[in-house]
């Protein structure tokens, strides 16, 4: 292979991360169907940008809407984020849009207009950072239709997925890749695992945490996270240290630490899905050197739980998040996670059922002042009920102790 296309197929093999879409205070909108308001991605995206950048200026809110379409979301997109006023969206359609039939151009050039209509409308209403988001995939397992074969319903997918990209360098906007996140992870996971392991759920569209952690993946990457949450150097003659967000003391082997700057915390199903994918690598990476070890071997102790690794690992370095099942961040992001999810939880009804409808009344906002004014009062209730419920979970994000302890071994 001559030089140059070796180095094209290496650089088209790295991730790739867009650049920060995050600036201070951002206020995130993360908008999409019934998967959106699952609360399941949308809760692993917020609780990473809160715990695992160090960042406490960030706000989200979820306009998840299930059945929805790129379209339906453009008739609602102004009244709805008029409540959140958010400089940040993240959009995930295409999977209502693709019909659940195999793929016609004229499914893409409807998706295309859309979607269009819906990027247009968002930089008109100040949304200065876009991620456009493709739609995922189904399960190529329970994904059961009598119009579609999940390989047509997948290949429709993808096709809607090339649309979102278009789009994407069209409007200068950042792309998530959902749809090759999920495809790339299922594939390998059901080959090891058995084809009943579902990466789609078991009604082949909604998947469960494993398969939106890849879509929060994607979405992550797509807001430009370089995954790096920390680094510390255990020296095993003299003092320890940390990168920024970890305070460090302790030397000889022993590594005090207080940390602003969390590890992901993954459930046992998220865990397993990380066999199949790159979340911990590309994500989720801190990494625990070793100075100075004499010393093959040597023991790691960290929380409740030790390992043993070779010299050449430690001064390498390992990723601590990925090599020990337990860490002593579970207990303060668990309380975080369970935060947000109550945040997240109020902000369905409060959309759905409350601030969708007030534009319904528009006319009557315009003749009467005084309606116009009860309804104003009933956004800014709602608003202040999301507003406490965010200070609560940023209230969470307190710095954790911890210990890390390297020993020796003959």
């Amino acid at each position: 292979m001559h030089l140059r296309h070796l180095f094209a197929s290496l650089l088209l093999s790295l991730p790739v991360f867009a650049e920060t879409q995050l600036p201070p205070n951002s206020r995130v909108a993360i908008i999409g169907d019934s998967i959106t308001e699952q609360k399941l991605y949308s809760r692993f995206i917020e609780t990473y940008l809160l715990a695992c950048t160090g960042r406490q200026d960030i706000k989200c809110f979820q306009f998840g809407w299930s059945g929805e379409t790129a379209q339906g979301f453009s008739q609602r997109l102004e009244n709805d984020l008029d409540v959140f006023k958010p400089t940040v969206a993240t959009t995930c359609y295409g999977m209502n849009d693709g019909r659940y039939v195999p793929y016609d151009p004229s499914i893409g050039a409807n998706y295309e207009k859309w979607m269009r209509l819906v990027l247009t409308k968002l930089k008109e209403v100040g949304v200065k950072n876009i991620v456009a988001g493709s739609p995922g995939a189904v399960d190529t397992r329970w994904f059961v239709k009598q119009s579609a074969t999940a390989d047509q319903y997948n290949d429709n997918l993808a096709h809607l997925r090339d649309v979102d990209r278009k789009l994407a360098t069209e409007f200068q906007t950042a792309f998530a890749d959902v749809h090759a996140e999920m495809i790339n992870a299922m594939g390998p996971a059901k080959a090891k695992l058995g084809a009943d392991y579902d990466v789609g759920g078991r009604d082949g569209v909604h998947p469960g945490a494993n398969g939106h952690l890849l879509m929060a993946a994607a979405f992550l990457k797509g807001l430009g996270l370089d995954g790096n949450i920390g680094e510390i150097t255990v020296d095993m003659t003299g003092a320890s240290t940390g990168s920024e967000g970890h305070t460090v003391s302790g030397s000889k082997g022993t590594a005090e630490i207080e940390s602003s700057k969390w590890p992901f915390y993954l459930e046992p199903e998220t865990r397993k899905i990380t066999e199949f994918c790159k979340f911990n690598e590309e994500l989720n990476r801190y990494t625990l050197r070793v100075k100075n070890l004499e010393a093959a071997k040597a023991k790691v102790t960290w929380g409740t739980e030790t390992k043993e690794f070779t010299k050449e690992q430690l001064t390498t370095g390992i990723n601590l998040a990925a090599e020990f099942t337990k860490s002593p961040f579970d207990a303060p992001f668990i309380k975080l996670a369970t935060a947000v999810s109550a945040k997240q939880a109020y902000e369905t009804p409060m959309i759905k059922a409350m601030i969708t409808n007030f534009r319904n009344f528009a006319n009557d906002a315009k003749d009467d002042p005084e309606f116009a004014t009860a309804l104003n009062t009933l956004k800014q209730k709602m608003m202040a009920k999301q507003e406490k419920l965010d200070v609560d979970a940023h209230a969470k994000l307190v710095p954790v102790k911890h210990t890390i302890k390297v020993e020796s071994l003959k």
